[in-house]
């Protein structure tokens, strides 16, 4: 059976504006707010400009928990210049939040909120069916945990026998450029949970998901760790700025 990679094209982009729209569509829907093309005066994909949709989604988004605020739009173009995009505003740090003058206590529960639901929305997708031959899914919902990470995240997608997610759980956080990993203690979470197969993922708060030295290093080791106790390591996911690159497509886990 197909792991579902090897003709994804890992290394390349992860799909186009139509793709990240409909995405974020879908996830505003489930999540019980307006989609995107719900907003009144904005663009629809495929044919819409990127940043004005952005614009039109948040300027709406805003006056839903803002209702007594002035110059939505004005604080929208603040907050898209400083994030770049409305999935950047949601998934940055709550301290960056609280820098954008204009969103006041309500405004950034309501925007942790929004990415939560969002996250698990996506993480939904993944329950009960094979994780790795739904390459879009998985891809769409590791992006949307690690992509905008500022600091080198590790986690672990615990499947299986029939590659379905058992967890996904984050087992290390370093620094901007290195995540300390222990083999054993993968070894040993893999066990309680029972798991046939595991999948590494870690970002790169650089954008760049080129493998490192020391990240070929430490997946050989925790694959040698894992075949003493029977444990598959299925694949090595780097999740960049828009891009990922899989250790299986670039034939790194041998």
């Amino acid at each position: 059976m197909s792991d579902g990679f090897a003709d994804a094209g890992l290394g390349k982009p992860l799909g186009g504006q139509p793709a990240r729209l409909g995405a974020l569509d879908r996830r505003l829907r489930e999540a019980g707010l307006p989609g995107v093309s719900a907003v009144p005066g904005g663009l629809s994909p495929p044919d819409a400009d990127r940043s004005e949709t952005d614009r039109a989604l948040l300027a709406r988004f805003l006056r839903m928990v803002m209702p007594a605020a002035d110059e939505t739009e004005r604080l929208a173009d603040t907050a898209l210049t400083r994030f770049g995009s409305f999935a950047g505003l949601l998934a940055a740090p709550l301290p960056e939040l609280r820098g954008v003058s204009g969103f006041g206590t309500h405004c950034l529960s309501a925007l942790r909120l929004l990415n939560e639901a969002a996250l698990r929305v996506a993480r939904s997708r993944l329950q009960g069916r094979p994780v790795l031959a739904d390459r879009a899914g998985l891809l769409d919902y590791l992006t949307s945990v690690l992509a905008r990470e500022r600091i080198e995240q590790f986690r672990i997608l615990f499947l299986d026998a029939e590659d379905r997610l058992l967890a996904d759980e984050a087992q290390a956080r370093g620094t901007v450029n290195h995540t300390p990993v222990y083999p054993r203690e993968v070894v040993r979470r893999a066990l309680e949970l029972q798991a046939g197969s595991i999948v590494l993922v870690h970002n790169h708060p650089s954008g760049d998901p080129t493998p490192s030295r020391e990240d070929i290093v430490m997946t050989r080791q925790v694959i040698e760790a894992c075949a003493v106790m029977r444990v598959a390591v299925r694949d090595h996911l780097i999740v960049g700025n828009g891009r990922c690159t899989s250790f299986r497509d670039e034939g790194l886990l041998a």
